[in-house]
């Protein structure tokens, strides 16, 4: 299955998708234009054959797509090198064409390639940042907190790195949300990754990185799907989907919300509910 909520990359495969099929496009519309152009050159050469012939018989060969009566060598050669004329001047409008197809090919394929290094340049940020981002956030914390009057400078707890994020985030206070997800996310030891990795979805929802969210609300939902954090990793994922403007992605992640998690109330309903509406999902 490729959708995003499994495999953290299978959005960004749709969207390459949709591009390799542009690419294809461009090379099948220059592969018909090239039979035209082979075709109309098939029929400068039949009609250079006719000539010989004509001339070979003194001009007794009628005209091959003609029903009116045979006229005199002469006259029928000036037709044919009309005839002749007309056509290559269209192989050389077709050969145009071809140039400028092959044109937009070659910066279409520049650019999915440059789309698919960015792609993989952030696949690698969310995969491997929130370790790194973690661990380089950890000894910042106890450098000199404002907010504790003791003068322990022993570091947060995991648990308690959550509860002060949660804290953050109901301040809007992002960023020290963030950091504070990253810190229990660097101790990567079980229990609070599903909290962490929700903590860090919301956290980068709220700075519009739209992007990151999304992966670590996938990760959220790929680490605890049978967990009761599941329903609320799906709306997070949909909500981060859809500041992507990826609205098909968001309305088939709320369908699988729908089917998987049928009997949701309370909050979570309202949310999910809410997430359908703004996405004008059916």
């Amino acid at each position: 299955m490729a959708r995003f909520r499994i495999d953290p990359a299978g959005g960004l495969r749709r969207c390459m998708a949709v591009a390799g099929l542009l690419l294809l496009a461009l090379p099948a519309a220059a592969q018909m234009d090239s039979r035209e152009g082979i075709a109309l050159q098939n029929q400068i050469l039949q009609l250079r054959q006719e000539m010989e012939q004509l001339r070979s018989r003194g001009g007794s060969l009628p005209p091959p797509s003609s029903s009116r009566a045979p006229a005199g060598g002469g006259e029928l050669v000036g037709q044919l090198l009309d005839r002749v004329n007309v056509l290559e001047e269209e192989v050389r409008r077709q050969r145009g064409r071809v140039d400028v197809l092959e044109n937009q090919n070659r910066r279409l394929a520049e650019d999915i390639e440059k789309l698919r290094g960015d792609m993989e340049f952030r696949l690698g940020q969310g995969g491997g940042g929130g370790g790194s981002g973690g661990a380089a956030a950890a000894p910042a914390r106890p450098a000199g907190p404002p907010t504790t009057s003791t003068g322990a400078a022993a570091p947060r707890t995991p648990d308690r790195a959550l509860a002060e994020g949660q804290a953050a985030l109901g301040r809007r206070d992002y960023a020290a949300a963030e950091a504070a997800a990253r810190e229990a996310l660097a101790v990567r030891s079980g229990a609070p990754v599903v909290a962490g990795q929700m903590l860090l979805g919301e956290a980068l929802n709220g700075k519009r990185d739209f992007g990151n969210a999304a992966i670590a609300f996938n990760e959220a939902y790929t680490r605890g799907r049978t967990g009761p954090r599941a329903p609320d990793a799906l709306i997070g994922l949909a909500t981060a989907f859809q500041g992507l403007g990826n609205r098909r992605e968001a309305c088939d992640t709320l369908n699988d919300l729908r089917s998987q998690f049928p009997n949701l109330s309370g909050a979570t309903a309202e949310r999910a509910n809410a997430a359908r509406q703004r996405g004008q999902c059916r």
